[in-house]
């Protein structure tokens, strides 16, 4: 049910001693909300909830609800639509909170999808809201009592967290067709068609798992660029994402920071430090990082001035692995916003390939299943145009039937589907090793 809409949030902040991520993942555990998104955010933890407005894209169109404010665009609109859909909300300092499943990327480009494809797109302008970093809290709602109960809830007695300890234990062996997969895209490659394509494999998990109790032990061992949990729109998942597809200021910079290129992390120091550089001097692995900074670099001059590549071929830890990064950078020019950025990278291309129409092409045509939300985004957009879309890979997706985890490896010329295969483990090494088991 939708919170009553007044033009500003009730406000407060509270001094705490609990740590962000307990905070955060206590809150999501209480019960006291049925719709819920947490996204971590370079040291800024936030918890969103209720629905005080929600935005929907699917192949029928855009709908904004808002109250009794309903506004529709059509999907001809594109990306930059949902961005003017958002500008006429009747309220100030709002943040909205959601997701973009890779399928997303077809409706966008033309393709025609079943009207009961479901939602493509769904945000969120939270009743509730706890911004949360190391001592202190900022709390935000849409009347005093919704404040009131917030303040209850996050100043109540935490006590010892009742997480077990247990832990899961999974194989991750393909019991399908990757190898396969991966040496059709090869011959494609060679023939012509393509540069590269990431290719991706599904893993069930044949347990019950409490999703929220994974997110917490998982990111005490992964060290992600973003981290989110939610239970929102439909959809249920926690992740560790490597990298951000954009992040936009409200001063219009904008960045993207493709990750492609992958070793393994082990905890031995002698051991990363020989893979990392074994990456740094792997042709294969360096083709394949140069050429996806090349197709982000051509993105987002689509919609800015002078573009800038920083940090090049750096290498960044992320839980199991260790990867070959960059960030490409640029302004966005008059009459472009952050939704016309987003609109030029997505889906990111270390989740798709290069060129990205043919790569997803290819993907369909190989892959068993649908993505989903697997190499689409988790995101918040602020009214003053700052839009941050962090990349679902590492994550952990969850509906009322089951649990799976899905991962890829990026495909070039000169790829091996042995290879290729063992980089997927590696990265579901990132979240099989946490996975705490549900009642």
């Amino acid at each position: 049910m939708s919170a009553p809409v007044s033009a500003h949030y009730c406000e407060t902040a509270l001094d705490i001693a609990e740590g962000p991520l307990a905070l955060a993942c206590r809150l999501a555990r209480s019960g006291a909300f049925s719709d819920y998104m947490v996204y971590e955010n370079q040291g800024i933890w936030s918890f969103a909830a209720g629905r005080l407005a929600e935005l929907r894209l699917s192949p029928a169109g855009m709908e904004l609800t808002c109250g009794p404010l309903v506004r529709h665009l059509p999907l001809a609109e594109g990306l930059p639509g949902v961005g003017s859909l958002l500008a006429g909300l009747p309220l100030r300092g709002w943040r909205a909170y959601g997701w973009a499943r890779f399928e997303l990327a077809d409706v966008l480009s033309g393709a025609t999808l079943p009207e009961d494809s479901g939602d493509l797109l769904f945000l969120m302008v939270p009743a509730s809201e706890v911004r949360i970093t190391d001592c202190r809290v900022l709390l935000r709602a849409s009347d005093e009592e919704r404040l009131k109960h917030l303040a209850g809830l996050v100043r109540s007695d935490p006590g010892p967290p009742a997480l077990t300890e247990a832990r899961l234990t999974l194989n991750a062996e393909d019991h399908g067709n990757y190898r396969a997969a991966v040496a059709t895209a090869v011959a494609a490659i060679e023939a012509g068609h393509l540069e590269k394509v990431v290719l991706s494999r599904e893993v069930t998990v044949p347990y019950t798992v409490d999703l929220a109790a994974s997110y917490y032990a998982g990111r005490h061992h992964n060290t992600p660029a973003r981290s989110f949990l939610l239970d929102l729109g439909g959809l249920r998942a926690a992740g560790f994402s490597p990298e951000t597809i954009l992040e936009a200021t409200g001063d219009g910079q904008v960045t993207t920071t493709p990750l492609a290129g992958t070793r393994a992390r082990t905890g031995s120091p002698h051991t990363d430090a020989r893979l990392r550089a074994d990456l740094l001097s792997d042709p294969k692995e360096i083709h394949e990082h140069a050429i996806s900074v090349r197709l982000a670099c051509d993105e987002l001059a689509s919609v800015c001035g002078t573009v800038h590549v920083r940090d090049f071929m750096t290498v960044q830890e992320r839980g199991s692995v260790q990867h070959l990064a960059s960030a490409v950078s640029g302004r966005l020019r008059s009459g472009h916003g952050p939704w016309h950025a987003l609109a030029a990278v997505f889906p990111a291309v270390t989740a798709t390939g290069i060129p990205k129409q043919t790569a997803r092409n290819l993907i369909r045509e190989v892959e068993l299943t649908p993505r989903g939300l697997y190499a689409g985004a988790v995101l918040t957009c602020d009214d003053d145009g700052a839009l941050d879309a962090a990349l679902v890979l590492r994550t952990i997706y969850q509906d009322t039937d089951r649990t799976w985890l899905r991962a890829g490896a990026g495909v070039v010329r000169h790829s091996r589907p042995e290879r290729e295969h063992e980089e997927t483990c590696e990265k579901l090494n990132s979240v099989t090793r946490h996975l705490v088991p549900g009642e």
